[in-house]
């Protein structure tokens, strides 16, 4: 076998992974490490950057020792979770404080202030996100705020996302963040190519300490030839939602995809448009090439996967993350339970960062298989609200493209074709935010002359689920659902 491997380091927020891919769109590999997540206080979540590289080298060492040396990689391509924030020094390329994870709310009240002095319009036009702790730019000024070491490292100090912290560690000190990633930070203008002055005055946050903004295919750099043997080029940088899209080949308006991971994340893309939302969903830039920007309109729910961890660690309901599917499938319905898993607030539509979870309906005759049903049942109830609102956007889904992990349980894709009443597709292999990336680094290293040419020779072939369930017992689920929400 003499063809180039593509490898793909795939950042999550429960594990890092690093994967092996063909050119013909074939996974020869994956090695796969767990993420430590801390919460020291409600509502706080955060990992340890220094485990996240050190487990992110690993596992690319083993994969590098599998495809033969590091000579048959022709390229990286680096994926990773969005938002999350790392702040380290640039002299000794060492944190400065635990990362502060997408999920942390810890930055609701400097969003308040924010809102309330009547900012929040402006720059939602100007980045196409709303006021959240969600984004990158509150979290960046908590930690000039609250952590001595990033507040006293002046000229030193370095802030990231999660992808430009791997390519400063692979590469041993080249900074820059990829435009999809940058855009969802809040300060950079959706139609801008740079940091925005304005943005950066605005949350307090130095332009200094920022990474270059680059394209997200390109001759980036190549890692120090001390991690492999021999330096690898890397190609392609792209954020998990972003690149879960390339992989499913959704490349124009019309199409739409959601991953069920951590949190469950819907884009739809929109071409060279700069998307305007009338209902509580994001803009996005989706993927910037030389000469070519192309944008998205997003929505996104907190908790997905992460509500089947809570499940298993914290409430104990279940052994395995496999087991909420037979447990679903042991009783017809869910009991008349109505679960609502704000358990790091609510998304879009919605944006209440304040709410909590909720259960209702609970009887004597409840059992743990109705309770496991209604948390599969939310994630289908807050993608009908999120099909909704893309909608009115004009925005309709034909359609749904499915990934991620939760997207293996057959009977939570039925369910999303039942509740949103469109097909539902899902490929042979769901990890399409890994093959993203490597399609994005074979355009870079040249085995693909575009992103349409990669789409159409690394996808995978699908599965279809198509709509079953009666009207009158969708409509129920969906009355028991709006009046829940109603109640918080």
């Amino acid at each position: 076998m003499n063809e180039r491997l593509i490898l793909v380091l795939d950042e999550g927020t429960t594990s890092t992974r690093a994967m092996l891919f063909a050119p013909d769109g074939r996974r020869l590999g994956m090695a796969q490490a767990d993420l430590s997540q801390y919460y020291p206080q409600p509502g706080w979540v955060e990992h340890d950057a220094a485990e996240i590289w050190d487990k992110t080298l690993a596992c690319a060492r083993d994969m590098v020792m599998r495809a033969g040396g590091a000579d048959r990689i022709a390229a990286i391509g680096i994926t990773n979770q969005r938002e999350t924030v790392v702040a380290w020094d640039r002299r000794t390329g060492q944190p400065l404080a635990p990362a502060i994870v997408w999920q942390d709310r810890r930055t609701a009240g400097h969003c308040a202030v924010l809102r309330d002095a009547g900012e929040e319009e402006a720059i939602q036009r100007r980045t196409g996100l709303v006021l959240d702790p969600y984004f990158s730019a509150t979290k960046m000024r908590w930690l000039l705020d609250h952590a001595p070491a990033v507040a006293e490292a002046g000229s030193a100090l370095a802030f990231g996302t999660i992808e430009s912290w791997l390519m400063w560690k692979l590469t041993g000190g080249l900074h820059v963040s990829d435009a999809s990633n940058a855009s969802r930070t809040q300060l950079m203008a959706l139609d801008g190519t740079d940091w925005d002055q304005g943005l950066c005055d605005l949350f307090g946050v130095p332009p200094h300490a920022l990474p270059q903004i680059v394209d997200n295919v390109g001759a980036f750099a190549e890692t120090r030839a001390e991690w492999f043997g021999q330096p690898i080029a890397i190609r392609g940088l792209m954020g998990d939602q972003q690149a879960a899209t390339i992989g499913q080949g959704c490349l124009t308006p019309g199409s739409a995809k959601a991953t069920l991971g951590t949190g469950a994340f819907v884009l739809a893309p929109m071409g060279s448009t700069v998307p305007v939302s009338r209902h509580r969903l994001l803009g996005t830039l989706l993927c910037r090439l030389p000469g070519e920007t192309n944008y998205a309109l997003e929505g996104s729910v907190f908790v997905a996967g992460s509500l089947i961890q809570w499940l298993r660690d914290e409430l104990r309901l279940i052994a395995t993350a496999e087991e909420s599917e037979t447990l679903a499938r042991s009783v017809p319905d869910s009991g008349g339970i109505a679960m609502l898993p704000a358990l790091a607030g609510l998304g879009a539509p919605h944006w209440r960062p304040d709410a909590t979870g909720m259960i209702r309906g609970l009887t004597l005759g409840t059992r743990r298989g109705h309770i496991v049903r209604a948390a599969l049942e939310s994630l289908s109830h807050q993608l009908h609200d999120l099909a909704g609102a893309f909608g009115s956007d004009g925005m309709p889904w034909q359609g749904l493209c499915i990934d991620g992990g939760m997207s293996a349980n057959d009977w939570i894709a039925q369910d999303l074709a039942d509740i949103l009443g469109v097909p539902v597709d899902r490929p042979a292999d769901v990890e399409t935010t890994a093959r993203g990336a490597a399609m994005l680094a074979a355009v870079g290293a040249g085995l693909f002359p575009s992103l349409a040419a990669a789409a159409g020779g690394m996808g995978a072939a699908r599965r279809r689920f198509t709509p079953a369930l009666p009207d009158d017992t969708r409509d129920e689920r969906l009355r028991r659902w709006h009046a829940l929400l109603a109640s918080t």
